[in-house]
């Protein structure tokens, strides 16, 4: 089983879209896929199970009191099963900070899903935090959407240098550009050459599309409804290169 994380420091770049996308495309491709919803926001879950929701306090689930496996939910794209976000995630810093020292809490977390699952996909909340530190522990690889500004580049090095300085796998990061806007010239220009800064950078980048925001109007993964966008396309060349790095095949 692989472990794979989407995440940025920033939220509103795309990243739950990213992680729902692939997850599915995963799925499609034939690996047994469980997208873990982090992000007490619960965009993903919104997507993928609108009417479904955790009912299970984090505190009980870093205490062994409620196995992680029973919030494990079915939907409805073969495959691919979720652990929806849940209200009290927001509590889960303060539940990790008491755990201690102990720094594969998360990763033992996932461990017992590799019975069943080849992949499991988390979607971060948009933190440099302890539960940040936890999710790059517990990852094979980390993937970063950044929109192609001055400003993620900025936060893609302090990210970078984060994971560096606490041993955390900077080499296991991999950025990529989204919501990218060819009308403008800085955002064609990062894309076309792109700072020698940007390690492991992807190829593929994903357009701003009306069609990925239109996600939360289907409740649905983008190519489920998106024919031959563009965006679509540019999520299927994104899923190749991550199946690539992270050595799902």
């Amino acid at each position: 089983m692989r472990t794979i994380a989407f995440y940025n420091l920033k939220g509103g770049v795309g990243k739950t879209a990213s992680a729902v996308n692939i997850a599915y495309m995963a799925a499609r491709a034939g690996l047994r896929t469980l997208l873990w919803d982090l992000d007490p926001q619960g965009s993903a879950s919104w997507y993928l199970a609108p009417d479904k929701a955790g009912v299970a306090g984090v505190k009980k689930i870093l205490k062994g009191r409620i196995p992680v496996g029973e919030l494990v939910l079915s939907t409805d794209y073969p495959q691919l099963d979720l652990i929806p976000a849940e209200f009290s995630f927001r509590n889960a810093e303060v539940a990790l900070e008491r755990w201690g020292e102990d720094e594969t809490v998360l990763r033992n977390l996932i461990a017992p899903f590799g019975e069943l699952y080849s992949l499991v996909v988390l979607d971060c909340p948009p933190s440099l935090s302890h539960m940040a530190e936890q999710v790059f522990r517990a990852s094979d690889a980390v993937f970063m959407p950044l929109i192609p500004t001055q400003l993620s580049l900025r936060t893609f090095a302090q990210v970078r240098q984060h994971m560096k300085h606490k041993g955390l796998g900077h080499k296991h990061l991999y950025p990529f550009f989204t919501m990218v806007d060819r009308r403008r010239k800085l955002h064609s220009e990062l894309v076309a050459d792109p700072p020698d800064a940007l390690k492991r950078l992807l190829r593929a980048s994903i357009p701003y599309s009306s069609m990925v925001e239109k996600m939360g109007e289907h409740g649905a993964p983008l190519p489920v409804y998106g024919g031959q966008d563009a965006a679509v396309q540019s999520y299927e060349a994104l899923w190749t290169e991550i199946a690539d790095v992270a050595r799902l095949g």
